[in-house]
């Protein structure tokens, strides 16, 4: 059993124990979410496809940890200027561990 679940406006397929990583999520460590925008579940291959979510269907995660994805370097150059600028940023994640498909 899968399901489609949109979360922090990215989409996610999700299964029961499976954990992802999703942009910045409020709350702290160990505290439960749930998700209400399914979009899809396919169940022993039944499909239900909302429109645009399947209604009284939410998908039950934890909190694993909050912390920072791999640095990316950002390099500006204009050739026969001189001018160079380096850049770098890291993007915040959340770890959420996914505990349920409800329906």
């Amino acid at each position: 059993m899968y399901a489609i679940v949109e979360i922090a406006g990215q989409q996610f397929k999700v299964e029961k124990d499976q954990n992802i990583f999703v942009h910045r999520l409020d709350g702290n460590e160990g505290d439960k979410v749930e998700f209400d925008k399914v979009l899809l579940v396919d169940e022993d291959g039944q499909v239900k496809v909302g429109t645009p979510v399947v209604e009284g269907t939410k998908v039950s995660g934890k909190i694993l940890e909050h912390m920072k994805g791999d640095k990316v370097k950002v390099f500006k150059k204009k050739r026969r200027k001189g001018y160079q600028k380096l850049n770098g940023h890291r993007q915040l994640f959340t770890k959420v561990q996914i505990e349920g498909i409800n329906q």
